[in-house]
């Protein structure tokens, strides 16, 4: 448990970057969402703060698992 919550804390900011810029870029290129960003934008960042956290969860186990590339793991 020490160990994935480890990974999961190192994970977390790459997790939360990639969901903030996703985020933005879907408010930026569309027309309509474009147009309230200003509204927009104080609702996704801490909104990618949260979803983030379970991702990074889910994810660390993965991380220490050394064949999962392969297929070979459960």
């Amino acid at each position: 448990m020490k160990t994935r919550l480890w990974i999961a804390a190192m994970v977390y900011p790459m997790v939360n970057a990639v969901f903030f810029g996703v985020f933005a870029i879907a408010v930026l290129s569309i027309p309509a969402l474009n147009e309230a960003a200003s509204t927009l934008f104080p609702i996704i960042v801490p909104a990618s703060f949260v979803l983030s956290l379970p991702v990074a969860w889910l994810l660390a186990p993965r991380l220490r698992l050394r064949y999962w590339r392969d297929g070979h793991a459960t």
